[in-house]
């Protein structure tokens, strides 16, 4: 890495300000970007994905093994992605990775189905774990907690998140810190309680951890579960024009962030393993908060203020990066032009954030958690397999670029065939409707892509719309962006 360049790129942060030009400041640190990182990943898979792992694989030593994997490969993932952010240093990760190296349509397509899919769904999930856990203590007498007060808690919270992070980068930073060490914490407590449990002899589960079979058929379905605890690990790559000094940062806050992460979770699932029966895992619809009626007592409460706490700044994570694809999209022209605007005082992507949180809110509607994880997982290792090939091609093509940060060869061609795996299994052994409507998603963009993109056609009528919505947010284009619809 090359650290001749720190004051360069820092003084970049003022640059739209000493010259006049608009754009995206550089207002996150190394603790911010690892915050960003591990407050991602830390929501709410760790507390619910466990017992998909587990009921997917069939025995515990190898479920205990699948969330090692699942690390790994993250961690395999996020080297590749540090060189690739470090070598093309814009926002949106896969959108200008993809373009680089294939060209505008799978950008595009990328582009088209993170912003309508992928991102809103990951905040509308995790929204709903939120509202869940948030509701369920004002309903300790009822089987089920009412879904229209779910749905609302999680509708408030993503709108709180969105002014926050239209207001100010700088404080969705804060906040996304504060609210990383708080949910640690609260695994933290989880791992002593199942540490405490396991030195009274409660090793009944970790000692005939390897009894039983595997269930083959479904142990790409377990990998989907345990890869949701792990979504988040790419999320620095979304904010890359405003990570301060990225060439070094950017690999920094991988390193440091995704082995903790690993780590903390192997723990977590230990404890969990220690502290409840197969049986009350098995049957728990929310295995932290069973975990700690069993163990803490009257201290129960904290698992599930720990819960909202921990997804509350997964939502916010979120909502910092998953805008930036839309907006460095609309730069590129590949979106509507008021996408690409910026706030005139506050350096924020206003539209693209609202837009973010408009489609999040519409998938609140249903709430199945399973099938949203599944279309989800699909769509995602589409494109990270494709970001990870994307690498290989630019090694060939361009071998004397400069590059910051380079990963060892193998490293992407491991993520590339665990991507294959993970698209291609999953819809060979389970087939399911979520595979086929993720696929058609994917091939509608072309309907877009090719009239607006392709052949250029003007869509005039959106003209008094754009000019509205910019004297309503107060937001203007950046000085890079390109003629967009």
């Amino acid at each position: 890495m090359d650290n001749n360049n720190v004051g360069k790129e820092e003084e970049e942060q003022n640059v739209g300000e000493s010259t006049g030009k608009l754009h995206l400041k550089r207002e996150i640190t190394l603790l911010g970007g690892v915050s960003v990182i591990v407050g991602s990943m830390v929501g709410s898979g760790i507390f619910i994905s466990p017992v998909g792992v587990l009921s997917n694989v069939g025995m515990v030593g190898a479920s205990l093994l699948i969330w090692v994997a699942c690390g790994l490969i993250a961690t395999c993932g996020s080297l590749t992605y540090a060189e690739l952010g470090t070598m093309i240093p814009q926002s949106g990760a896969e959108y200008p990775y993809l373009k680089e190296a294939f060209g505008p349509v799978p950008a595009f397509l990328f582009a088209w189905t993170s912003s309508i899919v992928l991102k809103p769904s990951a905040v509308a999930i995790i929204g709903l774990v939120f509202g869940e856990y948030l509701i369920r203590p004002f309903f300790e007498n009822c089987q089920d907690v009412p879904s229209n007060a779910v749905k609302l808690a999680a509708a408030t919270c993503i709108c709180l998140v969105t002014c926050i992070n239209c207001i100010s980068v700088k404080v969705a930073e804060r906040i996304q810190i504060c609210f990383t060490i708080a949910k640690l914490t609260a695994l933290l407590i989880i791992v002593v309680a199942g540490l405490y449990a396991l030195s009274t002899g409660l090793t009944d589960n970790l000692q005939n951890s390897f009894t039983g079979e595997v269930k083959w058929s479904t142990v790409g379905t377990s990998f989907y579960q345990g890869f949701w605890a792990y979504d988040g690990w790419n999320q620095l790559n979304y904010i890359t024009e405003e990570l301060k000094n990225p060439s070094v940062n950017l690999p920094r806050a991988i390193m440091i962030g995704i082995p903790l992460v690993m780590l903390v979770y192997v723990l977590t699932n230990v404890a969990y393993l220690a502290g409840l029966s197969l049986n009350e895992m098995m049957s728990s619809r929310a295995v932290a908060v069973t975990f700690g009626g069993k163990l803490l007592g009257s201290m129960a409460w904290i698992i599930p203020l720990g819960v909202a706490i921990s997804t509350f700044g997964s939502i916010n994570g979120y909502i910092i990066t998953g805008p930036r694809i839309i907006y460095t999209a609309a730069r590129e022209g590949h979106m509507p032009e008021v996408l690409a605007m910026m706030h005139t005082k506050r350096f924020t992507p206003v539209p693209a954030v609202i837009f973010n949180t408009i489609i999040a809110l519409l998938v609140l509607i249903p709430n199945d958690f399973d099938s949203l994880v599944n279309y989800f997982s699909f769509s995602m290792w589409l494109f990270h397999g494709g970001s990870a090939l994307a690498l290989l091609v630019l090694r060939w093509k361009q071998p004397d670029r400069k590059r910051p940060y380079k990963v060892p060869i193998f490293i992407p061609v491991i993520v590339v065939l665990i991507a294959l795996y993970l698209v291609i299994y999953p819809i060979v052994s389970q087939p399911a409707w979520e595979y086929l409507y993720a696929a058609l998603f994917i091939a509608s963009g072309i309907l877009f892509y090719i009239p607006f993109i392709h052949l250029k056609i003007n869509a005039t009528c959106m003209r008094p719309a754009t000019v509205f919505l910019q004297k309503l947010l107060q937001v203007i284009q950046p000085d890079n962006c390109r003629k967009t619809l």
